[in-house]
């Protein structure tokens, strides 16, 4: 487990790692990218590289972290791969159950997993679950979330690679719009994420802006139409984010 610099949480945790690409988003993955440096560099947990494994080990992590956190989980995989056995996925949320001080943030491409093992998980209130979508094409993962029983569920519009259009937010807690950045970004159009910023004011989500993205998210910035937006689903402050 280890702090992080991601703008809407305060630390990850990987009892998986490795992913395979899923969908468009996942052209330029900075996880992949990461993961090939870490095992370059020797980090036990990455000695195959991007392959998806599980770390038993890992597990009782958030345990030892008394004091509370918002917690990004598997940054450097994804949790629902069709390689992780549910057996593996059951034990990472009884982990979650049972460190109920954390507030975890669980985020998905595979929405056919989680919609199928869905009713075999428990669904404690300090479970957040999400669903990645950067295009129109994808717009279906929110209908498989929304079946499930998580208490906040929300959408990451990150990279947002083209316009949403009409976006049913019913059911949803909380939006997250950000551009993709690092080698190969593909740029985001302001209107783009200005689209879903109105629906979620019109609607009442909460809305959090990360990033413009590029090849200098930093100099890109945050800022949309002179505002830092950075809300959180039903204004839950217990965790400030940096």
């Amino acid at each position: 487990m280890a702090l992080t610099k991601i703008e809407w949480t305060e630390a990850t945790w990987n009892p998986v790692t490795g992913c395979t690409k899923a969908s468009p988003g996942c052209l330029n993955c900075y996880a992949e990218r990461m993961a090939r440096r870490l095992q370059a560099m020797g980090q036990p947990n990455y000695r195959r590289g991007f392959k998806v494994t599980v770390h038993p080990c890992m597990l009782e992590h958030p345990m030892c972290w008394r004091k509370p956190r918002m917690i990004f989980v598997n940054s450097m995989g994804d949790l629902f791969h069709e390689d992780v056995p549910t057996e593996f996925i059951k034990r990472v949320f009884k982990v979650m159950e049972n460190a109920h001080w954390h507030t975890y943030q669980v985020l998905t491409k595979r929405a056919e997993r989680l919609f199928d093992i869905s009713d075999q998980l428990p669904w404690p209130d300090n479970v957040w679950m999400g669903v990645t979508v950067e295009d129109r094409e994808h717009l279906y993962r929110m209908d498989s979330l929304k079946t499930t029983g998580a208490k906040v569920k929300f959408i990451s519009f990150e990279p947002l690679l083209g316009p949403m259009g009409k976006v049913n937010l019913k059911g949803i807690d909380w939006v997250i719009v950000g551009g993709e950045s690092g080698p190969g970004a593909r740029p985001m159009q302001a209107e783009w994420a200005r689209e879903l910023r109105d629906q979620c004011l019109k609607a009442g989500v909460p809305f959090f802006f990360k990033q413009w993205g590029g090849m200098n998210k930093k100099k890109a910035g945050k800022i949309l139409d002179g505002h830092v937006w950075q809300q959180l689903p039903h204004g839950d402050n217990n965790h400030a984010i940096r």
